[in-house]
């Protein structure tokens, strides 16, 4: 909503309110649907349609009000709180930020970011066991224990081939041992990743300073797993690359 300086000169705006409040019309009528809201320093004014006239109706605004629920603000992320009565209020909601959502605005859909949380949070009704979640959860939650099983398989088999010292001479041996560690322990933070925002939406876990916590270390361990898995990948080929082209073989007493 523009400010009434930049729709009325200066000599218009300086008038007393009670002058110039009856001319709040012609905005509404000269912009047509171009303008929907304005403002002075002491009123909000939306235009609308009566009959065939675009007309203003303005109330008093205090623009200095801070909506953060009288300090008991739940809303993150620069969220802004607002609840459904000044005394002794029911309810309260938040208005996120661009980029933000969910129900405490704690969601982020910044840089095209895919997360856990942003995908199936909203699926998960709270104070409902699993059972009466809806299909969504319930598939999510099987083919999790599936990726979980897997993942735990594929790492274990492939610790137990790769933890040999004949193999482990070479980098690539070392790169393969190591990849199966980070393979087992993405597998498990991942695990845990999942369970704790299960449990936390639907109001089984309600402590907020191990909420907060395993949001930032959960999700930065599995960052750094999963990149590090990544990048041993990249070490394995890389080797590969090098032994193909040479066409030698590494020698142990280099």
């Amino acid at each position: 909503c523009p400010n009434i300086n930049q729709l009325f000169n200066k000599t218009f705006v300086q008038m007393h309110i009670i002058r110039r409040i009856k001319y709040y019309h012609l905005p509404c009528q000269q912009h047509s649907l171009n303008l929907s809201c304005f403002y002075d320093d002491l009123y909000l004014c939306f235009c609308y349609n009566l009959e065939k006239q675009r007309l203003a109706n303005c109330f008093e605004f205090n623009h200095n009000m801070t909506f953060d629920c009288f300090g008991e603000s739940v809303c993150e992320n620069g969220g802004q709180c607002f609840q459904d009565s000044p005394i002794c209020p029911q309810r309260s909601s938040c208005i996120c930020q661009p980029c933000f959502y969910g129900i405490r605005c704690q969601f982020s859909s910044d840089k095209f970011g895919f997360s856990l949380d942003g995908i199936l949070g909203y699926y998960i009704q709270p104070n409902i066991d699993v059972v009466h979640q809806s299909s969504m959860v319930k598939i999510s939650l099987t083919l999790t224990i599936v990726f979980i099983t897997i993942g735990y398989i594929n790492g274990i088999l492939s610790f137990i081939t790769f933890n040999n010292k004949k193999i482990c001479e070479v980098g690539c041996g070392l790169y393969l041992l190591t990849s199966s560690i980070t393979t087992l322990l993405t597998t498990t933070i991942f695990g845990l990743k999942f369970s704790i925002l299960l449990l936390g939406q639907m109001k089984i876990i309600t402590n907020r300073l191990f909420l907060y916590i395993q949001c930032l270390s959960i999700d930065f361990l599995l960052r750094v797993f999963l990149n590090m898995d990544q990048w041993l990948n990249a070490c394995i080929a890389v080797e590969r690359a090098v032994v193909t082209i040479n066409a030698i073989g590494f020698q142990k007493k280099r």
